[in-house]
């Protein structure tokens, strides 16, 4: 009896998870899982290095991963926030396995082409290589990082929802702030902790610090762009987009009180 139960369990999931990724515009959720890839693969790049100040280029991409998480929570809850963020992120792994693989493959860049020599452009073909093939620790701490920071933010932002009761821009911007400057610093921390400090040898001081600095410029980003974010959830809510989720959450709630 309880096999059954936990298939039938099993199989609502699916099916919800199948109806949410229906129900929610495509544009936002491809726009979600290429803000993931792009901030994972830019992340290779630095943008300013200073001794309390360290972004990368996957600075550029990684606000929109939580404007897009923001504006998904308010309209369908945090977890389906939450299993939007895995979904992206198991794409990402995706990607990452494959650029590895294909990273491998013999053959040579564009680059190795328009270098002066051919030891200059073995040189630059193993640099692009190693580039686009990641090392497994900074995989595994962006994963890390990745996934935790989606659970703080859907958290934060579901439980901020129901503090503030109005349903204007000021409470999307209120919950959507905090959560975000919260789940940035935890997403930051993170990912120095298991990459940053292990491997590069940063001090305590410089995790804490820079994941902080990181997260307020992150969170400025957000801000700057969180006007149209809004917008568009009205424009979801007053086209009635999802219904078909809500209708099934409805349903199975009501088949579990039974």
């Amino acid at each position: 009896m309880k096999h059954s139960s936990f298939l039938r369990r099993c199989s609502d999931s699916f099916t919800d998870f199948r109806i949410l990724l229906r129900s929610i515009p495509a544009p936002a959720v491809s726009l979600f899982i290429l803000s993931v890839v792009c901030a994972n693969l830019m992340a290779n790049k630095e943008l300013v290095s200073y001794k309390y100040l360290a972004l990368d280029c996957g600075f550029a991409f990684s606000w929109i991963m939580f404007l897009c998480m923001d504006i998904i929570c308010k309209r369908w809850g945090a977890r389906a926030s939450v299993k939007v963020s895995v979904f992206a992120l198991l794409v990402n792994l995706a990607v990452c396995l494959s650029f590895a693989i294909l990273s491998r493959a013999p053959g040579m860049w564009g680059e190795f082409y328009a270098a002066e020599d051919y030891a200059v452009g073995t040189e630059i073909n193993a640099a692009l290589n190693r580039t686009f093939g990641g090392s497994w620790y900074v995989v595994l701490g962006s994963a890390l990082a990745s996934f935790s920071s989606s659970v703080v933010n859907a958290f934060f932002n579901h439980l901020l929802g129901t503090v503030v009761k109005s349903g204007g821009f000021k409470s999307f911007a209120f919950r959507s702030y905090l959560s975000t400057l919260i789940a940035q610093f935890a997403d930051n921390c993170i990912f120095a902790l298991v990459v940053s400090k292990v491997f590069f040898g940063w001090t305590w001081t410089q995790v804490f610090v820079c994941s902080a600095v990181a997260a307020v410029f992150e969170l400025l980003c957000e801000v700057v762009f969180s006007g149209l974010g809004w917008r568009v959830v009205c424009g979801w809510e007053k086209e009635n987009v999802g219904a078909e989720y809500f209708d099934y959450r409805k349903k199975i709630a009501g088949t579990y009180a039974e």
